[in-house]
């Protein structure tokens, strides 16, 4: 089983704190709220703007993103700047284990 899980179903926002070149790459950290934050995992996936992506880091309050140069081509993604609000969606797969996690309590 491989691949990303995400539906197309925003979760929220989040705020571009980071955004700069490393070497051909570009080095993207979003700042994201709290209720969201506990669905990042490294290797992850997460959707920024449509875009399924994967999660290279976390922070406290932030993940960390690496995005190739054929990304920054082709998506809207080379329009955005620090401080740039994008839509997020976290890995669906998270919300099942959480659900039914709380269904056995």
């Amino acid at each position: 089983m491989g691949g990303h899980f995400v539906t197309g179903h925003i979760d929220n926002l989040g705020k571009i704190i980071k955004w700069e070149r490393a070497g051909q790459d570009w080095l993207l950290d979003i700042e994201a709220p709290e209720e969201l934050m506990k669905y990042m995992v490294f290797k992850g996936s997460v959707s920024v703007d449509g875009i399924s992506l994967t999660v290279a880091d976390v922070g406290e309050g932030f993940f960390r993103i690496w995005i190739i140069p054929h990304t920054m081509e082709v998506t809207a993604l080379k329009e955005r700047t620090v401080g740039s609000y994008v839509n997020l969606e976290a890995d669906i797969l998270g919300k099942y284990v959480e659900k039914f996690v709380s269904l056995r309590k």
